[in-house]
């Protein structure tokens, strides 16, 4: 075995024997490389001062050679900040920005030891990590049946999981935490299991509330005391837009530091909260007490990220770090979260209006960019087909019943002309 692998195993070990159980075959091989191309590079970077002929990119007169054609479109931004590579682990200034907006925005952060945020590709990036750091053939990966479908590939076709679902909700239309508890203790046999949780929701937009929050905690819990290994990771994709009273945080404070044998990951990142899809900009955090800990799980993220992109987007990364630093930031954002409030409460006032509830229902939503309706007498995906084909409207089949509606790309006053027409295709299909 590698020594530099060898090191950081033993170190996690020493800091959490628990946690070394957690990783995957994968996860307990993978390394950064201390004496590649990319420390060479760095050393000579802070030592080279008269020639430097290591990192694989092209200077001219001083800068990273560009096109004019390219930068003539980028003049607000330093050719250093864009062509050069970004560093494996992120801009630095970028991390430390997203660490800080984090504690502001989660204050149950507060006092808990947490490492720096490693930048990834997006958040499908930063759950693949998980996913290859955590995931064997066989292990549980647990999430609710309402679900974004790329966990399933995620976890279950790239890595061979076990994928464990139980119904989203309750009978009271909350979030079901004792079938959680239940899929996490099914898993006691086995002494392990990764537990993903998406709030606000995809493709429902429902975020718990406090009380809801407080006992998901607790079955997490439970699962530890009873000798259960958990990954714990919070999917925060579209953190902040909550429109209701629900969770105003993310679960990850909570669940930093709750027990020896949960490990907390927070994903989340600028796509979908600063409304920069295209930019794939992502951040994946772990939480721990032993700073030790941290640094040797940074180290094999830092490999994963190696051996699969070798390190994100750098002018991307510039953008975001550009607008987290901007006095415009929080007054831009505010107006933006306004549009999409308003969308929301549109929608429900629609829902709630008694036009519809012949055809269909809606389960809970108070966040995020969907909702989904609930069909009574019509199958949702030829519900689908139809209104794409007669009416040149687009909307999501999920299952038999269920039809996801972003309401996040359709403006406020074309809401009612919207589900109106659903409605109407609902009608069509009875005829």
């Amino acid at each position: 075995m590698n020594a530099l692998v060898q090191q950081l195993n033993e170190t996690i070990k020493r800091e959490n024997r628990n946690v070394y159980d957690m990783l995957s075959a994968l996860g307990k091989q993978i390394y950064f490389p201390k004496e590649g191309i990319l420390s060479q590079s760095a050393e000579a970077k802070a030592k080279a001062k008269k020639f430097n002929a290591t990192i694989g990119i092209a200077l001219e007169n001083g800068e990273p050679m560009h096109l004019p054609l390219i930068q003539d479109t980028l003049s607000a931004y330093a050719p250093k900040d864009l062509y050069e590579y970004a560093p494996p682990a992120g801009k630095p200034e970028l991390r430390s920005a997203w660490r800080s907006k984090m504690l502001k925005e989660n204050p149950s952060l507060q006092g808990r030891s947490y490492g720096n945020p490693i930048v990834t590709n997006a958040l499908t990036h930063g759950l693949s990590i998980v996913a290859d750091l955590f995931a064997d053939a066989g292990d549980a990966v647990i999430f609710p049946d309402k679900n974004w479908e790329n966990y399933e590939l995620t976890f279950g076709i790239r890595r061979g999981a076990e994928i464990v679902n139980f119904p989203l909700y309750d009978d009271a239309g909350q979030f079901n935490a004792d079938g959680l508890r239940e899929a996490i203790l099914s898993r006691k046999e086995q002494g392990k299991a990764i537990v993903v949780l998406n709030f606000p929701n995809n493709p429902t937009g429902y975020t718990p509330d406090a009380e809801e929050g407080r006992r998901i905690v607790e079955a997490i819990r439970a699962g530890a005391e009873a000798g259960i290994n958990i990954v714990a990771v919070t999917d925060d994709a579209y953190f902040g837009l909550f429109f209701e009273d629900s969770l105003q945080e993310s679960l990850f404070g909570q669940l930093a530091e709750l027990h020896p044998r949960v490990l907390a990951v927070k994903v989340d990142g600028a796509t979908k909260e600063e409304f920069v899809w295209g930019f794939r900009v992502g951040f994946i955090t772990y939480a721990s007490e032993s700073d030790a800990l941290l640094s040797a799980l940074e180290q094999k993220t830092m490999g994963i990220i190696r051996a699969t992109i070798s390190s994100g987007a750098h002018p991307s990364q510039t953008f975001v770090l550009h607008a987290l630093q901007s006095p415009e930031f929080e007054k831009q954002k505010q107006e933006k979260f306004e549009i999409m409030k308003g969308r929301a409460n549109r929608v429900k006032q629609l829902l709630d209006s008694g036009k519809y509830g012949d055809v269909w229902s809606y389960y809970p939503f108070n966040s995020g960019y969907f909702m989904c309706l609930k069909l009574r007498t019509t199958d949702a995906e030829t519900l689908r087909v139809h209104l794409l084909n007669q009416y040149g409207i687009g909307t999501i089949a999920l299952g038999e019943t269920d039809l996801r509606i972003a309401f996040s790309c359709i403006e406020e006053r074309d809401l009612e002309e919207l589900y109106d027409t659903i409605y109407q295709a609902v009608l069509d299909l009875q005829k």
